[in-house]
């Protein structure tokens, strides 16, 4: 349980999400996730080099220069003198960054750490290999993304079979996961209402270079679609026997997340009131069964409430990751909650899912909600490639 480690109340940002092969397609994400966040000091008048002491960059996919990984992004952020290193997690990255950021400060290791929270599934990189037993000097080939979404190289099962093993098990239906998913998109609506009001509280515009001439603005999230009951019971399961219809699962998307990590009496005065504090109290971490990873984050939540000293009835706020409706259904059938009353104002269902941003964005979410309740603990939690899943757990207020 951590007792040191804060967050400034309006300590972070998350771009919109650009769907795959859309807007942000071919920015290289350091490069973009360095620029917004350079621009994001700037607008709350904050010189990196004074604030933050160690940079924790997560990403997923790699990028060209990611040998360099967080010193890179530190020099393009404008922070040059600053150390780090480079996390990756699969979806659970964010999740990951901030606990190490925390452990940092509880530690007396880093006095301000920042972690910035970046990928592009667009335009993924094909990597290829020697091959020295090979015959005629072919390669060993692989697409980071069609590939590693195809099959876990442990089990050979690809991510939507593994969600539709768990539907399977527990006997959900194509019925209640279209009911859910239509709640999801109706939630992520109420984020949209008054001109995008509860987006604001975080959002920060992506300007993108569309020529040496042009350069255009992306406000908001780009890639979510409308929907209803009947377009949802219409389109069929994406596999056999399944219940998952592409209505069902998320979409790969762009985009980047920044969030600082410090003291008590730092994060009060960065914080843009700093009559909210914002405390990081426990991770869980867990790894389910074999091809089951939708399972994976119940028993990461139910460490990180152990540690913490709670039950899930003391939970403000929970956002989940929800690749596939899959993991709602089953969190909220092995916690005991109503699956209608979690992932308020949106989830990456539907506002789509950039890897190491994901989960980031969630939490943020999670904690601009807790505030408009009046505090409390929230929970944000999420599976991972290879049946992983964490969860972190803080108090507002």
């Amino acid at each position: 349980m951590f007792k040191k480690a804060f967050i400034p109340y309006g300590g972070y940002y998350s771009t919109p999400f650009s769907k795959w092969q859309g807007s942000l397609q071919n920015e290289n994400s350091i490069e973009l996730g360095a620029r917004s966040s350079k621009k994001w000091f700037e607008s709350r008048k904050w010189d990196p080099n004074e604030i933050l002491d160690y940079l924790y960059l997560g990403i997923t996919i790699g990028q060209k220069g990611v040998f360099y990984g967080a010193s890179w992004a530190s020099t393009l952020m404008g922070a040059p003198d600053i150390p780090g290193q480079t996390l990756m997690h699969a979806c659970a990255t964010s999740t990951t960054a901030v606990f190490n950021a925390a452990s940092a400060v509880e530690l007396g290791n880093a006095a301000a750490a920042y972690c910035l929270l970046v990928d592009r599934c667009s335009n993924g990189p094909h990597t290829i290999w020697p091959n020295p037993k090979g015959p005629g000097g072919e390669v060993i080939s692989e697409n980071w993304n069609m590939d590693n979404m195809a099959g876990d190289p442990s089990t050979g099962i690809g991510m939507v079979h593994t969600a539709e093993r768990v539907a399977k098990e527990h006997g959900f239906t194509k019925e209640q996961a279209d009911e859910l998913t239509l709640h999801r998109y109706e939630q992520y609506n109420e984020a949209m209402k008054d001109g995008r009001a509860f987006h604001k509280r975080y959002m920060l515009p992506v300007e993108i270079q569309v020529s040496k001439r042009e350069t255009r603005v992306l406000e908001t999230d780009e890639g979510v679609t409308k929907t209803t009951m009947e377009a949802l019971r219409k389109l069929r399961p994406t596999t056999e026997d399944g219940i998952i219809s592409f209505g069902g699962q998320t979409h790969p998307a762009d985009g980047n997340v920044g969030i600082i990590v410090t003291s008590q009496d730092n994060a009060a005065r960065l914080s843009t009131d700093s009559n909210i504090p914002i405390q990081v109290i426990s991770y869980g971490y867990a790894r389910a069964e074999k091809g089951t990873m939708p399972a994976a984050p119940v028993p990461a939540v139910k460490m990180a409430l152990k540690r913490a000293g709670l039950s899930v009835q003391d939970l403000t706020t929970i956002k989940s990751h929800n690749p596939f409706i899959v993991n709602d259904l089953y969190l909220a059938q092995e916690l005991g909650i109503n699956a209608m009353h979690f992932n308020n104002y949106g989830s990456s269902l539907v506002f789509g899912h950039p890897q190491a941003p994901t989960v980031g964005r969630l939490l943020i979410e999670a904690i601009e909600e807790t505030v408009m309740k009046g505090g409390g603990y929230l929970l944000a939690t999420g599976c991972a490639a290879g049946d992983n899943g964490a969860a972190i757990i803080v108090k507002v207020g």
